[in-house]
């Protein structure tokens, strides 16, 4: 636990839900590269009765639900099950992993993390019944049950699960976001990693990175903030160059109206109204575009704020740079 910076609120709350002697369904989201597994695997120390991570859904095939249901029987393999028929739903995924937790269960905590959850819940797959199924018919009664999940699409992760109205409603027993890193966390994160840099760096690194973990530690040893940033963006094959089109394809399904919507938005300091928006995008303002709106707001690529002096009406969005 030593190498984990900060996240002193986070740890506890996780100790206290290990050690709490009863079933515990948890949370934990936040925008992509702030930290979420590594959080999680740093704190468990990679002591999990199961642990697994969806296919990325950049690769579309690959994140077909038949393609999801093999990689979830390939971990259920690494972890123990001696089965060899691979699951042909979710349904049956979820029994196998019953199953599996049955056989290895001793009495002690068993705690079971499923990673970049939204990413399993692909167009008619039947997830969400699913995990619905394993938890309220099996994994809420069983006291030595740990369940972590995480997702960086956080739409998905308010919308299904923390606020669902559903199966799973009111079944959450915590609920964590992980923020980026506060600047005295910063500091610390290069101090430990032999980064030397002035306060004033520093600031400014985040004005840039907006302390995201992820990208900090791409800091060379040696190199000015100045000679890494252009390390990171500018020189040919940098390695964050295409960073903008990964992250957006990785978080949201339908990336490409959300991407419309943000190169708008970083055309005025100020932000846009809604109808600025339609405007500049050509896209139609209906529940579509609400439903985008909400999605970036909840991942945190932008805010909504009314300027000073107008109406409650003239509601405005601008990005949130420390997220771009």
């Amino acid at each position: 636990m030593a190498s984990i910076i900060g996240r002193k609120a986070e740890i506890s709350e996780l100790s206290a839900r290990y050690n709490s002697g009863k079933s515990e369904f948890i949370a934990i989201y936040g925008r992509r590269r702030v930290g979420k597994t590594f959080l999680i695997k740093e704190y468990f120390k990679n002591h999990f009765a199961f642990q697994h991570t969806a296919l990325s859904l950049v690769d579309k095939k690959s994140g077909q639900r038949t393609e999801q249901l093999k990689h979830f029987f390939y971990s259920l393999r690494q972890y123990g099950w001696e089965g060899e028929q691979q699951p042909s739903s979710w349904l049956e995924a979820f029994f196998l992993l019953k199953q599996l937790l049955g056989q290895k269960d001793d009495g002690s905590r068993q705690v079971v993390f499923i990673d970049e959850l939204p990413w399993m819940d692909t167009p008619g797959s039947g997830f969400v019944t699913a995990l619905e199924s394993f938890w309220n018919g099996w994994g809420d009664c069983r006291d030595n049950l740990m369940l972590v999940v995480c997702g960086s699409a956080t739409s998905w992760m308010s919308n299904r699960l923390i606020n669902d109205k559903g199966g799973l409603y009111g079944r959450l027993t915590d609920v964590i976001k992980l923020e980026p890193f506060t600047l005295s966390e910063c500091a610390q994160f290069y101090e430990a990693n032999g980064i030397n840099l002035s306060r004033y760096d520093i600031t400014e690194g985040y004005m840039i990175l907006g302390g995201i973990p992820y990208y900090m530690d791409y800091f060379a040893k040696g190199f000015s903030l100045a000679q890494n940033i252009d390390n990171l963006f500018f020189k040919k094959n940098a390695k964050l160059k295409d960073e903008f089109d990964r992250l957006f394809r990785s978080v949201f399904i339908n990336p490409e109206m959300k991407m419309k919507i943000v190169r708008a938005l970083g055309t005025c300091h100020k932000g846009l109204t809604r109808e600025q928006i339609v405007q500049k995008t050509n896209i139609k303002g209906g529940g579509t575009l609400s439903e985008s709106l909400a999605a970036l707001e909840e991942s945190d690529f932008l805010v909504k704020y009314v300027p000073y002096g107008c109406s409650k009406r003239a509601v405005h969005y601008k990005l949130n740079v420390s997220s771009i």
